[in-house]
């Protein structure tokens, strides 16, 4: 068979040499017949440029005259345009809806519905635009066939995670369909995600100075970083994507959203993704946070003397839940509050640790996309989303605008979770809370009596 193929091969190449010669020499013989009519051809040209030029027929001419009218009108020209004020009409639609007590006061009305002040929507419009604007999807315009301004759609996703209403319920009240507000709810989602990052980031060691100085004077805690706490977002799931890693300790699915925040309730670091249905010791040791805490690159700042032969390195405050570790310190247990020193400090570690718990309570109750179960959610995206809602938390604090005290949730953000407890103790961190519970007490009894 080899031989067969080999002998193939050569016999084409010398078929293909035997054509190559033929054609050679009738390229000879055309090219020396076209030289002998030369001045034959010349004579011919002379004979038809002396003639008159030949009239097109009217009706060709006419017939393309007809043929460009039709092509015009097949494709006709209709300009779109935006808007006028989308908030003149939703105000006029939405502001006496029954059952809602919504605020008389334009401007208070806005926030009511939006969660944030004009000046904070201006800017927030300002980070998404060029991506709303670029990639335009198709669909989004009103019933009036008018394109949706950035304004406008940046309300309808404010208003989709701010109040958790369905879809359809977020259409109707600003005059479009399902389909858009899924659109527009999910381009923003991504948009924001993308141009706001800067918003929620690990403090730089000026910044840091400053939280612990507030921790400090709020709450008699030395190079204290921040306060942690974590809450579940419940959601159903299809059949076919239900596991017991989803369906956490109350039978509920969920996925778990973990946040340390500084004196000002803002989030300096968040972990989600993780099923409701592990512990929050364990969702504490799968976050990145504890990687680089324990690796030395993170609450890693200069330890702080608090009296003689007793040092405080940085830290953060957790409750019962978290592992008490030389930078997590949790409270002393309700078997070990037989002294003063414990006593006491539990006190002051409770304070703190509850800016952990109102800031979860105000931004599940700002953002009840967040608190109220979501239907069958990707669970690929639902990180997304709760990351975004962290981000537009941030951004009302950064802004100098006002978080809506009123909109916050009442009781526990967790309600009908029992709490857990983690028994893990590290030796070094204990003796670290031991140190702060003296110095804490020492200084109580230092304190001038008011």
């Amino acid at each position: 068979m080899p031989s067969r193929k080999t002998g193939g091969w050569s016999g084409a190449l010398l078929e293909k040499s035997q054509i190559n010669k033929n054609k050679s020499q009738f390229t000879k013989v055309k090219s020396g017949l076209l030289f002998s009519l030369a001045p034959f051809f010349f004579f011919l040209h002379c004979l038809v440029c002396s003639m008159a030029p030949v009239k097109k027929s009217k009706k060709t001419k006419k017939s393309k005259k007809l043929k460009k009218n039709k092509s015009i009108s097949v494709v006709p020209v209709e300009p779109r345009v935006s808007e006028p004020d989308w908030w003149v009409s939703f105000w006029h639609k939405n502001s006496t809806t029954p059952g809602l007590s919504i605020p008389s006061n334009e401007e208070e009305g806005f926030k009511y519905f939006f969660r944030v002040a004009r000046k904070t929507f201006d800017y927030i419009c300002s980070l998404v635009r060029e991506d709303l604007v670029s990639r335009p999807p198709s669909g989004l315009i009103n019933i009036e066939g008018r394109l949706l301004s950035v304004e406008k759609q940046v309300a309808i996703a404010l208003r989709r995670l701010a109040s958790g209403e369905s879809q359809v319920s977020v259409g109707a009240s600003f005059g479009v369909g399902q389909s858009t507000v899924s659109q527009v709810t999910w381009r923003f989602i991504e948009a924001l995600e993308e141009r706001a990052k800067h918003h929620l980031k690990w403090p730089d060691s000026n910044r840091m100075e400053e939280i612990k100085s507030n921790f400090e004077a709020l709450f008699g805690l030395h190079n204290c970083c921040g306060a942690i706490d974590a809450t579940h977002i419940i959601m159903t799931l299809p059949a076919v994507q239900t596991s017991d890693d989803w369906c956490d300790q109350e039978s509920n699915y969920s996925m778990f959203l973990q946040g340390i925040v500084d004196h000002e309730m803002r989030f300096l670091d968040i972990v989600t993704g993780w099923p409701g249905g592990m512990t929050v010791s364990r969702l504490l040791k799968c976050s990145g946070f504890f990687r680089l805490c324990e690796d030395g690159d993170r609450l890693n700042g200069s330890i702080k003397t608090l009296s003689e032969g007793l040092e405080m390195r940085e830290f953060i405050v957790g409750g019962v839940a978290y592992p008490l570790l030389p930078w997590l310190i949790t409270p002393y247990e309700i078997t070990d509050l037989s002294s003063s020193v414990s006593t006491n400090f539990n006190s002051k570690h409770e304070v703190a640790r509850l800016l952990a718990v109102k800031a979860f309570l105000q931004l599940k109750g700002s953002w009840r996309i967040l608190n109220k179960v979501m239907w069958r959610p990707d669970k690929r995206k639902l990180p997304s989303i709760i990351l975004v809602c962290c981000l537009l938390h941030n951004i009302i604090i950064d802004s100098g605008d006002q978080l809506h005290p009123e909109v916050a949730l009442s009781g526990h953000h967790d309600l009908g979770y029992g709490e857990q407890c983690c028994k893990q103790v590290d030796p070094t961190g204990k003796t670290m809370r031991e140190n702060l519970a003296k110095f804490l007490l020492e200084s109580k009894d230092k304190a001038p009596a008011k």
